[in-house]
């Protein structure tokens, strides 16, 4: 039988894509814990610098879609695999809006402690996206 608890953190996390889908940082935000730690690729970046990331993201992407392929929670973890589906209209680090639809793939691990998130590991898979959008070639 699942953990109460367990159930509950995923529901937060589905909460946090269904923010996302709606383009509505603060309703992501909204779960974090003063002072959460962030694991983004091969750095930690605070919460300001992480929400930077995102919204960088959505003006590139602003139609970006995440879809939860799979979720699972185990203790105060919960590991989420996402799909994440967009156009790129707009600027992304440097590269010109292509018009192009585009595609990457996300692992997020949350760890929970009182109902809200205190660590956060995210690893990107953007090379898909990369490709479309000319920054490298296909293999």
């Amino acid at each position: 039988m699942p953990d109460v608890e367990e159930a509950e953190n995923k529901a937060r996390c589905l909460k946090m894509v269904a923010s996302w889908n709606r383009w509505k940082v603060e309703g992501i935000t909204r779960y974090w814990a003063p002072g959460v730690v962030h694991y983004s690729q091969d750095r930690v970046v605070d919460s300001a610098t992480m929400v930077g990331l995102m919204e960088e993201g959505l003006r590139a992407f602003p139609d970006l879609h995440l879809e939860v392929k799979s979720i699972m929670a185990e203790g105060d973890r919960v590991i989420l695999r996402i799909t994440v589906t967009a156009t790129h209209t707009g600027e992304f680090q440097g590269v010109p809006p292509t018009g192009r639809r585009v595609s990457w793939y996300l692992v997020e691990e949350l760890r929970f402690a009182d109902g809200q998130v205190v660590e956060h590991w995210d690893v990107i898979n953007h090379l898909p996206m990369l490709e479309r959008i000319g920054q490298v070639s296909a293999a």
